[in-house]
C-alpha cells in the first residue's frame, strides 16, 4: 500500500474552536483509567513498508462504512468512541447524519464474509466548532458508537497522548488503512489491512519540504496541531481511503496514537510527507466530549526520560531530495535503455522503469490480429541492460488494455524474473505524472524506441527543443478544440530541431523514436513516436503523462515523480489563445506564435535572395513552395532560372537566437498563363519540403480573395539591410471605390488599401510587401503582393486561385465565406468626371464619404 500520497480533500465546514492546546489536570476517577488495557497488540512481526498486516497486529483499527462501503478509517480510543478525521463527514459546510455511517471493529480483509467482525452503528458525530477543511487544521472527529464494542484480542482501545506528550522527530511510527496503494489505484482484493512505516518529521524541516513548489506548484504553510510524517525521498505514505486512520507509535511496551490520518499532495511523492492532525494538543477537547461515558479514553502518562530528553533532533535539517532516476552520465548514454531479444525476431529498444519492469512498444511482440494470443514462449526472451554482463530473463508480459487498436497506448510491460541492482549500473528513467508540464523550450533528445536500426549522422540530429502546447496542439489537434491548459495532459508533444537533415538516403523513418524531456539534470521519457509517414525526424509525440497511473498500478514501483520546473509563469502559456484556428484539409495553416520571439517572427515570410544581387519578400504557400512577386525573381526578358534561395526562420539580417531556421533553393520557377501580359506572381518550387514548425509554416489562402470582417496588415522591411518586419495596418478599399481611383491602369485581380494614419512610411517598397489579414477566427490569410513600384495596389491571389490549385496540391484554402471581392469584367460604376481621381486627395476623401471601406 501506501507508495503514494494523499489527494487534498477540501471539505469546508461548520464552526468555532475548542482550547484545544492546553494540558489537563487528572481526577482520581479518570488517573484509575490509566489502569485499563490500551495500546497492547497481540504480538508479530512487520513488514517495514507498504505491506500486508498480520491478523490482530493492529486491535484499536476501525474501518468506518457509508453508502455500503468503506470511506475512511477509524481508532477505537474507548468501548463507545472511535477516533476519525472531519472532512471524513462534512461535506458542503453539513454535518453528515450519524445514522448514515456503520463502524467495522475487528475486521482484517474486506473481502468475502466478515466472520468475527463487530459492526456498530453510530449514534453521533463530533467535530471541533472551528473545522472549516483539512488543509486550515482541525481535522478530527469523534463518533460515540450505538453499543460499545466486545474488548478482546482482535478488538482493543490504542491510548492517547496527554497535551504534555511529546514525541521525538525520527521516530519510527506506523500507519494503517485500507486506502489505495497509490495515487487513484485502490487496493486490489482481497483488501487486506495495509501497513506502512513513518517516520516523524520535525515541524521546521517539514515546513521547509512544503515551502518549495512541488506538485501542483503548490505551496503549504504547516499550523498548530499539524504533524508531518514520512520521508523526504517519497513512495511511501498514505493515500485517498486512508484518511481518519491512526498513526501509532511505541514507547515502554504501548502504543500511542501520535496523529490522524488527514491530508497530501499526492501519494508518495519526494519532498510531500504526509499531513497528520496531532492527537496531543486536542487532550482537553477529547476528555470535554467524552466526559461522562460508561467508558473513557485512556491517556497514559509518558515516562519522564521520554518526555524531558532532546524530543527535536538539534541536527534536523532541510534537503530537498531529488529523484533517484533519470540520471545520465551524458545524453546519449542511457542507464536505462532496454533492448528486448525475442528468437526470430529484432531487437525491440525499450526502457527501464523500475528495478523489476522494462516498458516497451507492444507493436514489437503482439500481432493486431491475434491480441488475445500474447506470446508463450516468454522462457527464451531475454533483456539486454546496461552494465550487466548477463542478459536477464523475462516472467510477465502485460498489454496496455488499449495496444491492439490505439497508437497513443502501443505500450507493454516485461518484468524481469529478478530485480537489477540499480546501484550497479543501470539506472531507470523517470516518468511524468499526468499532471505534469513540460515547459516549452526544455531541452529533449530522441532515444531508440522499438525496432530499427540507429540513427546516421551527427549526434547533434538527436536534440530538440519542446513547443509550447498550444502550437503543438492547433498544428496537430482538432480544429476549434481547446488546447489542455498547463497541468493537464496534452494530445501530442512536438520537438523542433535546431540542424536541418540534408543528408542523402537518409531516412529516419526506417527506426521509432521515444522523446526524453531533461528537468534540472533529471530525464524523463516524455513521449512515444506518433507513426507518421516521410523521412523526417518525428514531429509529434505521443506523451506518456496519461499511461502514468496505468505504469504505477502494474509495476506498484515505478518512477513517476514530480516535475521539477515549475516556473509557469503567468506570461507564459496560460495567456495564449486556447482556442485553435480553423483548419484546411492539408492541415493547419497561418499559425502565428504567441507571443512571437522578439515580437518579430512571422512563420510564412521568406526571404528570396536572387542570384545574390537582391533580397525580395515571399511567402510560404505549402511545404514545397513559396510565392513571390515576379518583378523580383525574374529579369526583364530574361528566360533563365536564376541561383535563388529561400530563407525562412529570419527576423532580420541575422536568425533569432531562439529561431530555427530552414533554407532552400529553388528548383523551378512556375508563372500562370496571361495572354499578351507578364503575370505579377511567381511560385517557386524549393528543393525539399519544409516541415512545419514556428518558424517555418504555410499561410492559409482564401477563395474569396478577403475574407469577411479580417484586419489587414502590409508586411515588410523598413530598410532592405536589415530586414527586420515590420506591419503596417491597412483598410481595404472597395472594388468600386479602387476601381473609380485607378480606372484605366489597374489589371485583373488588383486591389488598393489605405494604410492607416503615420503607417504609410513603415515599409520600404522595392523588395514587394505583402498583404495579409487575420480571420475571426485567428487564422492568417495571404491576400496580395504588392504591385511593382507601388505602396497601396496589390496583385492579388484571388484570380489565380486555379492555376495555385493545380500547381501546388497542398496549398491551404480555407471554406469559402462571403461574396467575391471582384468587380464583373467590363463594369463601370465611376462617374466620368471620378475616373482616374486617383492624383486628387480631395477626391479621395470625397469617395471614402460615400464608399465604406472593407473593415481593417
Amino acid at each position: 500500500m501506501f507508495q503514494h500520497l494523499l489527494l487534498p480533500l477540501v471539505i469546508l465546514a461548520i464552526s468555532p474552536i475548542p482550547g484545544a492546546f492546553e494540558d489537563s489536570v487528572l481526577s482520581p476517577a479518570q488517573e484509575e483509567l490509566e489502569d485499563l488495557d490500551c495500546g497492547h497488540p497481540e504480538p508479530s512481526d512487520r513488514i517495514v513498508g507498504g505491506s500486508d498486516a498480520r491478523p490482530r497486529s493492529w486491535p484499536w483499527q476501525v474501518s468506518l462504512h457509508h453508502g455500503g462501503g468503506h470511506i475512511c478509517g477509524g481508532s477505537l480510543i474507548a468501548p463507545s468512541w472511535v477516533l476519525s478525521a472531519a472532512h471524513c463527514f462534512v461535506n458542503n459546510r453539513t454535518l453528515e447524519p450519524a445514522a448514515e455511517w456503520s463502524v467495522l471493529l475487528g475486521v482484517h480483509s474486506q473481502d468475502g464474509t466478515l466472520d468475527g467482525v463487530q459492526v456498530r452503528a453510530v449514534a453521533a458525530i463530533l467535530v471541533p466548532d472551528n473545522y472549516s477543511s483539512a488543509e486550515l487544521g482541525a481535522d478530527l472527529a469523534l463518533l460515540r458508537l450505538a453499543s460499545p464494542a466486545s474488548l478482546g484480542p482482535a478488538v482493543r482501545p490504542v491510548c492517547l497522548p496527554r497535551a504534555s506528550h511529546r514525541f521525538a522527530y525520527g521516530t519510527a511510527c506506523w500507519a494503517t488503512g485500507w486506502g489505495d496503494v497509490q495515487e487513484k489505484d485502490p487496493l486490489p482484493l482481497p483488501w487486506v489491512l495495509q501497513e506502512v512505516e513513518l517516520r516523524l518529521l520535525g515541524e521546521a524541516a517539514c515546513q521547509c519540504l512544503y515551502s518549495r513548489p512541488g506538485p501542483f506548484n503548490l505551496t503549504f504553510q504547516l499550523l498548530p496541531g499539524m504533524l508531518c510524517a514520512g520521508y523526504p525521498e517519497g513512495r511511501r505514505d498514505t493515500c485517498q481511503g486512508d484518511s481518519g486512520g491512526p498513526l501509532v507509535c511505541e514507547e515502554g511496551g504501548r502504543w500511542f496514537q501520535a496523529g490522524i490520518t488527514s491530508f497530501g499532495f499526492g501519494c508518495g511523492r519526494r519532498n510531500r510527507p504526509g499531513v497528520f492532525t496531532a492527537v496531543a494538543p486536542y487532550e482537553a477537547w477529547i476528555r470535554e466530549q467524552v466526559m461522562g461515558s460508561e467508558s473513557e479514553p485512556v491517556f497514559p502518562s509518558q515516562s519522564p526520560e521520554l518526555q524531558s530528553g532532546p524530543w527535536e533532533l538539534k541536527d534536523e535539517n532541510c534537503t530537498i531530495t531529488l529523484p533517484e532516476c533519470g540520471k545520465a552520465p551524458q545524453p546519449g548514454a542511457w542507464p536505462w535503455e532496454a533492448q528486448v531479444m525475442v528468437p526470430g525476431s529484432k531487437p525491440c529498444h525499450g526502457a527501464l522503469v523500475s528495478e523489476s519492469w522494462v516498458l516497451v512498444p507492444a507493436s514489437c511482440f503482439l500481432d493486431p490480429r491475434s491480441t488475445d494470443r500474447p506470446p508463450r514462449d516468454l522462457d527464451n526472451w531475454r533483456v539486454l541492460l546496461p552494465s550487466r554482463p548477463r542478459p536477464e530473463q523475462v516472467a510477465r508480459l502485460v498489454p496496455h488494455k488499449n495496444a491492439s487498436w490505439d497508437d497513443t497506448s502501443d505500450l507493454v510491460l516485461l518484468q524481469l524474473r529478478a530485480p537489477v541492482n540499480l546501484s550497479l549500473g543501470p539506472r531507470p528513467v523517470c516518468l511524468p505524472h499526468p499532471e505534469h508540464y513540460f515547459l516549452p523550450g526544455s531541452r529533449c533528445r530522441l532515444a531508440r524506441w522499438g525496432s530499427g536500426g540507429p540513427a546516421s549522422g551527427p549526434t547533434a540530429l538527436l536534440e530538440a527543443e519542446l513547443l509550447s502546447g498550444w502550437w503543438c496542439h492547433c498544428l496537430y489537434g482538432r480544429q476549434g478544440a481547446l488546447v489542455p491548459p498547463p497541468g493537464h495532459p496534452p494530445h501530442k508533444l512536438c520537438p523542433a530541431y535546431r540542424e536541418e537533415e540534408e543528408e542523402a538516403g537518409h531516412c529516419w523513418n526506417e527506426s521509432s523514436w521515444s522523446l526524453l524531456c531533461q528537468e534540472e539534470g533529471t530525464w524523463f521519457l516524455a513521449g512515444i513516436r506518433d507513426f507518421s509517414s516521410g523521412c523526417l525526424r518525428p514531429r509529434a509525440f505521443h506523451p506518456l503523462q496519461t499511461h502514468g497511473p496505468w505504469i504505477g498500478h502494474v509495476t506498484q514501483g515505478a518512477y513517476l515523480e514530480d516535475q521539477l520546473a515549475w516556473d509557469w509563469g503567468s506570461e507564459g502559456e496560460e495567456t495564449e489563445t486556447q482556442i485553435c484556428p480553423p483548419r484546411t484539409e492539408h492541415g493547419a495553416c497561418g499559425l502565428r506564435p504567441e507571443p512571437a520571439p522578439m515580437g518579430l517572427l512571422w512563420p510564412w515570410m521568406a526571404e528570396v535572395h536572387v542570384a545574390g544581387d537582391r533580397v525580395c519578400t515571399g511567402i510560404l504557400v505549402a511545404p514545397g513552395w513559396v510565392l513571390a512577386a515576379t518583378h523580383c525573381v525574374l529579369r526583364p526578358g530574361s528566360t533563365t532560372v536564376p541561383y535563388i534561395e529561400v530563407y525562412l526562420g529570419r527576423a532580420g539580417a541575422s536568425p533569432l537566437p531562439q529561431g530555427q531556421q530552414v533554407s532552400r533553393l529553388v528548383i523551378s520557377i512556375r508563372l500562370p498563363r496571361h495572354l499578351g501580359l507578364r503575370p505579377p506572381l511567381a511560385l517557386l518550387e524549393l528543393s525539399s519540403q519544409i516541415e512545419p514548425s514556428p518558424s517555418a509554416l504555410s499561410i492559409c489562402l482564401h477563395p474569396g480573395g478577403i475574407p469577411l470582417g479580417a484586419s489587414c496588415w502590409v508586411l515588410g522591411w523598413k530598410d532592405p539591410q536589415d530586414r527586420v518586419p515590420v506591419a503596417a495596418a491597412v483598410s481595404i478599399l472597395t472594388s468600386r471605390l479602387c476601381h473609380c481611383l485607378y480606372q484605366g491602369i489597374l489589371t485583373p485581380g488588383t486591389l488598393c488599401v489605405l494604410y492607416a494614419e503615420g503607417q504609410e512610411d513603415r515599409c520600404e517598397v522595392a523588395s514587394a510587401p505583402l498583404l495579409l489579414c487575420q480571420t475571426e477566427g485567428g487564422s492568417w490569410v495571404f491576400v496580395g503582393i504588392a504591385v511593382q513600384g507601388s505602396r497601396e495596389l496589390f496583385a492579388t491571389t484571388g484570380p489565380e486561385e486555379a492555376w495555385l490549385s493545380h500547381t501546388v496540391g497542398e496549398a491551404h484554402f480555407l471554406p469559402p465565406s462571403g461574396s467575391p471581392y471582384w468587380l464583373p469584367e467590363g463594369s463601370n460604376l465611376c462617374p466620368l468626371d471620378m475616373a482616374g481621381a486617383s492624383g486628387s486627395s480631395s477626391a479621395v476623401l470625397f469617395l471614402l464619404l460615400l464608399t465604406p471601406l472593407i473593415q481593417g
